[in-house]
Order: structure tokens, then sequence, then C-alpha cells
């Protein structure tokens, strides 16, 4: 209890300190004509990668969609959209947090894979999670391979507009709200199979729709499937490592092609560690929240996300891009 107390603690402060940056007068600051000008821009950069860092840090694992909010944050505070590389980079800093934190569990399951594997031992719990995995990967990486053969230009469709992530994200909560709803909750980390591990891969396939929230969408299958809150969110993030891991490395190999000058390298460390340090927080939070609570307050977040999006659109305060 002492150790959720304090890491909701320290996500409450992260939130309050984000909530000052963004009532910092960053126009003012930009707009200074002195020699120091190069240097103080410099400066924003990495503020803004700090920023940048703890929003997909604290919602890449939270069910409420790291794209959406990347998307989203940054145009609100008025700095534009970051792109799709800039985000997929610091997807890295998610990477080495949930390797960090499932190591143990990780190595469990390849050791008792290769054993079972090497004793014919078929109805091994480690090689059905091990095949699981792998099986719930081929999804998204199949669909993944799809949209850039045929929807070349899918960074810049319709579906990462504003307007779109709101629709996406009030659809998801709601899809949320019914999991809760209907399902049972029964089977715990033990009982998982391999059909579990398609089901909940063809779930994560839905993320590829920004706004969505690969963490949402397997949470979701997962209560569908009448797993426990805690299972559900586990096998989400075990899931969630090989396609986690393979959209980083292909986004940071065409980063380095392009080269890091318009960013720079030092934004772009700072981004990394920052979101591998609050992913870390996120991931150990929500596990153990989810061991004596429901998902309703992401219910209600994401519904109110979607909406507040809808009405700003709407009113005009953000351009629908």
């Amino acid at each position: 209890m002492a150790l959720l107390k304090r890491q909701w603690f320290m996500l409450i402060s992260a939130v309050s300190a984000m909530l000052s940056v963004a009532a910092f007068p960053l126009k003012v600051l930009s707009t200074q004509a002195n020699p120091g000008l190069d240097e103080v821009r410099e400066q924003m950069n990495i503020l803004q990668a700090l920023v940048l860092g703890f929003v997909q840090g604290m919602t890449e694992f939270l069910p409420i969609s790291s794209s959406a909010h990347l998307k989203v944050v940054p145009v609100a505070l008025g700095w534009g959209d970051p792109g799709v590389a800039f985000t997929a980079i610091i997807q890295l800093g998610s990477i080495v947090a949930v390797l960090w934190y499932f190591w143990g569990d990780m190595t469990q399951i390849i050791k008792g894979a290769t054993k079972a594997i090497a004793q014919k031992d078929y109805e091994s719990q480690d090689l059905r999670l091990f095949l699981g995995i792998i099986l719930g990967t081929l999804p998204i990486v199949v669909f993944g391979l799809l949209i850039k053969r045929f929807i070349p230009d899918y960074d810049n469709s319709p579906l990462r507009s504003l307007a779109a992530i709101a629709i996406a994200s009030i659809v998801m909560s709601l899809l949320l709200g019914l999991a809760e709803k209907l399902g049972k909750r029964q089977r715990d980390f033990e009982h998982l199979t391999l059909k579990d591990g398609l089901w909940m891969g063809l779930a994560q396939a839905l993320a590829l729709i920004p706004g969505v929230s690969r963490s949402g969408s397997t949470i979701t299958g997962g209560l569908f499937m009448n797993l426990e809150r805690e299972t559900a969110a586990r096998f989400s993030f075990l899931l969630g490592i090989p396609a986690i891991t393979l959209a980083g490395l292909v986004e940071l190999k065409d980063f380095l092609e392009v080269g890091v000058s318009p960013i720079g390298i030092v934004p772009m460390v700072v981004g990394v560690i920052s979101s591998g340090v609050f992913s870390y927080i996120a991931i150990a939070g929500l596990i153990q929240f989810l061991k004596t609570r429901s998902t309703l307050v992401f219910i209600w977040y994401r519904l109110a996300f979607g909406a507040a999006i809808l009405s700003a659109i709407g009113a005009g305060l953000l351009k629908n891009s």
C-alpha cells in the first residue's frame, strides 16, 4: 500500500509539473531577440522533449492512447504536431522500461519454453505463453505492413486528425465500459492459452488507428475474454514488447537516415530518458491499481478527453489537423 501511494504521488507530482510547464510563457521566450537566442531555442527544445517524454511514458501503458496525447498536448500548447518519427523514437524509453519491469517474467518464459521444447512438454504454461506472444504479435505486424504497402501516406491521413482521434477515444471508452460490465474476470495469469494470444493480438492491431490505444484495446480484449484485470494488463504489456520494440527500431532507422539536426541529439536523449522513467511509473502503478480497482476512471477520462477535443474544434480553439 505504501508503494502504491508513493507511485501515485509521483504521478500526481509529474502532472503538476506538466501543468506548470503549460502555463510557462513559452512564446515570449521563443521570440526574444538577443545574442543568446539559439541557446534559448535549444533549452526550449529540451523542455518540450522532457514534457513529451512525460506524455509518452504516462500514456503508453495506461489505456488512454499515447498517440492521441502526443498529438493533442503539443498542439494545445502551441508547439505543433511533433511528428510520427519523434513520437516513435521516444518510445525507446518505454521499451527499456517495460523490459526492465518484466525482465524476470520474460527470462522465466524463455527458459521455460526452451526447456519444454527440449523435453517435448507441449503442455507447458511457459511454452503456451511464449507461443501466444509470438502469435499475438503477428496481426499488428501483418496489418502494419499492409498499411505501409497500400497506404504510403497513412501518417498524414485523416485518421490522424484531432477529430478522428477524439472519436476513437470515445468509442474505445464505451467498449472498455462494456467489457467491464460483461467480463467475468475469472481467469488469472496461470490460465492463459494460445487462443488468448491470438485474440489479444487482433485487439492490439486496432492500435494502428491513432487514438485507439494499444494498452486500451488489449486490456479491453482481455476483459472480454474473462481475464482478471491485472492479468489482462500484465499480458497486454508482455504482448506489447515485440510490437513496441519493432516500431521503435524501424522509426529509429528511418530517423537516423534523415538525420537528427531538425530536433537535435540532446533533446532526443532527454525525451527518451523522460519517457523511460515515466513509463516505468505508469506500468507499476497501473498493475497495482488494477489489483483492487476497476478501469472506470480511464473510461470516464477517455470519454471526457474525446468530448473536450470535439468541443474545442467546434469552438475554433483547436484546428482539426
